[in-house]
């Protein structure tokens, strides 16, 4: 009986979700003006947040129902209606702090990351949905800048600091970010001039499994996947075809839909400049990255994997989504609006969030 149980949910997500692919699929061989109301593709809705002057780089779905947003302003918000109702739950006194990355486990238990030189690089933690907070690490480093969080499981994350003395530094946790340490950083190869992280989308540093964890940089000559499969301790680094050789480029976001297949997304963020090549896909872990075939058409910030799928994905970014079905050989805009980073659940939850107070669920 548990068996067949598991079967059908099995077969009833994997239906959901070729469901899912093949709307958002349509929207890029059908002009939109051909689609009635009540045939209406897979589509952004816009939640409102009601916070225009707020920037949400910072992004943790945790279901459909239930999402994390932090941004500028010191500004944490949650849902836990599906967006039809927000929540502000910002830290008193964070008002002059800039949250770029949220770890969220549940509706009531969240990690932020506030980024910034010496001490603006800050991490907090609230149990209780975020009535109180904990301040649990103010960088004490005038040199180093924290960009991006990371979690294996409830108890065990990293956070990643730009190169302190030329190696990316790295914080651990092992109580689900109530205390941190620094890492040594004998395993840390040498960081390239100029080489740094990307606070744009809570995506330069991302996990998979229990060990697994991959750092995105640019900045520099090369943008290089940096990946350790011991949680931090030992790293290799990978050149990337995505844009290189200026402060403005390199890998923006990584997602690994498994500890061996993986896509990289960025290029060239100032609005005026190109991003050819602008997405990549590795299928060794990282030890390899193969450009798109058909790659974005401008700058990404943020790429996610929808559930349950082998082969699809999403990558949001100022001028659009861009939609994946061959598991990033190719891309497709499939919508024109502003986001910054997304992020997706098992339960078929996708949301995005951007500029001007922007939070969007994915509807279908």
């Amino acid at each position: 009986m548990g068996s067949t149980r598991r079967t059908g949910r099995t077969r009833g997500r994997a239906t959901a979700m070729a469901a899912c692919v093949a709307a958002l699929a349509a929207l890029t061989a059908v002009p939109a003006q051909a689609h009635g109301p009540e045939h209406r593709p897979a589509h952004w809705e816009l939640k409102d947040t009601g916070t225009p002057q707020a920037r949400f780089r910072g992004l943790a779905a945790v279901s459909r129902n239930t999402a994390w947003v932090a941004g500028t302003g010191g500004t944490v918000l949650r849902t836990t209606d599906g967006g039809e109702s927000w929540r502000n739950v910002s830290p008193p006194g964070a008002g002059e702090l800039q949250f770029r990355d949220v770890e969220a486990f549940d509706a009531r238990r969240a990690v932020v990351l506030a980024i910034g030189e010496g001490e603006a690089s800050r991490v907090y933690r609230t149990d209780d949905g975020g009535a109180t907070w904990t301040e649990s690490f103010r960088n004490p480093d005038p040199k180093a800048f924290y960009d991006c969080l990371a979690f294996f499981d409830r108890r065990h994350g990293l956070a990643m600091s730009d190169p302190v003395d030329g190696k990316f530094r790295i914080l651990s946790t092992g109580d689900g970010g109530r205390t941190w340490k620094a890492l040594p950083d004998r395993g840390m190869p040498a960081a390239q001039e100029g080489e740094a992280g990307f606070a744009a989308s809570g995506q330069c540093l991302v996990t998979s499994g229990t060990r697994d964890v991959w750092l995105a940089t640019g900045g520099a000559a090369r943008a290089r996947v940096l990946h350790s499969s011991d949680r931090g301790r030992t790293w290799t680094a990978t050149d990337s075809p995505l844009p290189a050789g200026d402060p403005a480029r390199g890998v923006f976001a990584l997602a690994f839909r498994d500890r061996t297949h993986g896509l990289a997304v960025g290029g060239d963020f100032r609005a005026d400049q190109p991003s050819p090549q602008a997405a990549a896909r590795s299928s060794d872990s990282g030890r390899t990255w193969r450009p798109a075939a058909a790659s974005p058409p401008a700058y990404r910030s943020g790429v996610a994997w929808l559930p349950h799928s082998r082969t699809a994905a999403l990558a949001v970014g100022p001028t659009g989504t861009d939609l994946t079905t061959d598991a990033g050989r190719t891309w497709r805009t499939v919508d024109t609006g502003s986001y910054d980073t997304v992020d997706c659940t098992p339960d078929h939850g996708c949301w995005a969030a951007g500029e001007k107070g922007r939070v969007a669920r994915l509807e279908h």
